[in-house]
């Protein structure tokens, strides 16, 4: 397939997600095809390590194709179900691989993007990056691991990204962990180069650069106090009560969201502070399934990608609204549906 293409380069297995038309938006078929040839490598003794990166200038990876699992979904069909299945075995994959895994991370990495990339041992950003973690805004939650590296993220940033969908740059992605080492996208050529030929560690320390100063980080002591009640409500409350242009943005930020998604957005990132990246992943899967028999991923899906007005009518339509009855229903084990692990 075109969508996705593998090539060995000295020793390095090279992946190149190649829908540059769609920001390299992630199939169904892609997840399923990535997943088959990292476990070929993995038994090969001549690829060393595995790099991946997206083709285009605009986007390393943008997310899952969302139109297609709102249009899956909406037809009843078993297709979303069967894509974040098999999206999230491939995320614990990358997640436990036994070869160095380098990101090369150049433009939009959200979603789907940010689950083949942040999970890998080396996670190299450009200038050019832009990460989110947007899900609260269509009706999803910040998956393909986030409960896991979102709740591991210092102070409460973590909480920041997943509930306010705020997109950083490279030197705040270093701060908060999602990124490691911070490369000038005009670079990755020759680092590319080097990494077939050298130690991967010491090849990209050599290119490693400064990205300048993190913006979070004049706002942590803001970000950290107001985010760490563990209700969405008070959370707002607080960044209300701050009354600072950045606690005010995020505030503002969260009330457009799906109140149901915010609630079991900060569920998912209690819980995952707890869990381990499979036991994480299968939270996900039940939330996920959740999400594709709910109301608010196809309202949030017409208001922001097919009709793009923008004006989502969430039900519930307040926090207050969701109760704690219906935000259990998202965990409830799914018996013979549980995601399971070939690997």
């Amino acid at each position: 397939m075109n969508d996705i293409l593998f090539e060995r380069v000295g020793r390095l297995g090279k992946v190149t997600l190649n829908r540059p038309q769609a920001l390299n938006a992630l199939t169904h078929e892609m997840c399923v095809a990535l997943h088959q040839q990292l476990r070929a490598w993995a038994k090969d003794a001549g690829v060393e390590a595995v790099l991946i990166r997206g083709a285009g200038d605009r986007a390393f990876c943008a997310g899952g194709d969302i139109r297609k699992l709102y249009d899956e979904g909406k037809a009843g069909g078993h297709y979303p179900y069967d894509f974040y299945r098999d999206e999230y075995r491939l995320n614990a994959y990358i997640k436990s691989y036994p070869k160095p895994y380098i990101a090369l991370i150049d433009g939009i990495v959200m979603g789907g993007g940010v689950g083949v990339s942040v999970h890998g041992t080396h996670r190299v950003v450009t200038e050019k990056m832009t990460f989110a973690m947007p899900e609260t805004g269509i009706g999803l939650f910040p998956d393909v691991g986030g409960s896991f590296f979102l709740s591991r993220c210092p102070g409460m940033t973590g909480r920041w990204l997943a509930l306010t969908g705020a997109r950083i740059k490279a030197a705040d992605a270093l701060h908060v962990g999602v990124g490691d080492a911070f490369v000038p996208s005009a670079k990755l050529g020759e680092l590319e180069a080097a990494l077939a030929a050298g130690s991967i560690d010491a090849t990209v320390a050599h290119f490693k650069a400064d990205p300048g100063p993190a913006p979070v980080a004049a706002n942590r002591a803001v970000l950290d106090r107001c985010f760490a009640p563990d209700s969405v409500e008070a959370i707002i409350a607080a960044c209300q009560a701050d009354g600072s242009t950045f606690a005010l943005e995020c505030a503002a930020a969260m009330l457009t969201k799906s109140p149901t998604s915010l609630k079991i957005t900060l569920r998912q990132l209690i819980l995952g502070k707890t869990l381990d990246f499979k036991d994480c992943m299968r939270m996900e899967y039940r939330m996920a399934c959740g999400c594709i028999a709910g109301y608010d991923f196809y309202e949030g899906t017409r208001a922001v990608v097919i009709d793009k007005d923008q004006k989502p009518k969430w039900t519930p339509p307040t926090l207050e609204g969701v109760s704690h009855t219906q935000v259990d229903g998202y965990f409830a084990d799914l018996g013979p549906r549980e995601l399971t692990f070939e690997d």
